[in-house]
């Protein structure tokens, strides 16, 4: 998989006000050098692309926290792993790969005869649906996530608020605008943040 060209996030919370946000050891670091250890004990990290909180253990130094945080984000694939996704395919000689695949598909009469006479024949056809269901896909998924992200931070920091099942059911029911009527009296920071999470949830369905 290939790595997002946007950098990971993250974004802290004390006593339902945004602390911080940036980068884990960015974030993390403020905190530590910031914070008391009752305020610690209370700080709550979200990533920003899943909503879902994580854990940080601030026990020692600063130093001796962000080394904790850069041992565990080291934690890599294993090496077989790491050797197979290094491996090269064996390189044959002939003529050079066109990005064409070609394979059997199976269709009743009447549909192949419906795609011969589609302009460009069935093949070119047949690419164009595979594409379209390939971009409403990924479309319903970042419906999804953005969905869920909104969902888990929600849990976390408003579960308590009121309008909050309201707030839910117009979430996943897709109504925009009834989702900001009713968390448009929740705290500014807690409000600002689930309206970030939640934009993706309202793109545009096909």
């Amino acid at each position: 998989m290939q790595a997002s060209s946007h950098p990971i996030s993250y974004t802290a919370f004390v006593d339902r006000a945004c602390f911080a946000k940036g980068s884990l050891q960015h974030v993390v670091g403020i905190a530590k050098d910031n914070l008391e250890d009752s305020q610690l004990a209370q700080i709550l990290i979200f990533h920003d692309g899943t909503g879902k909180p994580v854990d940080v253990d601030f026990r020692g130094s600063t130093v001796e926290v962000l080394d904790r945080l850069h041992g565990e984000g080291m934690k890599g694939p294993t090496s077989d792993t790491t050797e197979k996704e290094n491996e090269q395919p064996a390189r044959k000689v002939g003529r050079p790969k066109l990005g064409v695949v070609s394979g059997e598909v199976t269709l009743l009469p009447r549909q192949w005869e419906w795609l011969k006479a589609q302009p460009g024949g069935a093949s070119v056809t047949l690419r164009k649906l595979i594409d379209e269901a390939r971009r409403v896909g990924e479309s319903e998924s970042k419906v999804r996530a953005a969905q869920e992200a909104t969902y888990h931070f929600m849990t976390a920091m408003a579960g308590d608020f009121d309008q909050y099942e309201e707030a839910l059911r117009a979430l996943y029911a897709g109504n925009e605008a009834l989702f900001y009527e009713w968390i448009d009296d929740w705290t500014p920071d807690i409000r600002d943040y689930v309206k970030d999470l939640a934009k993706g949830a309202f793109m545009q369905q096909i």
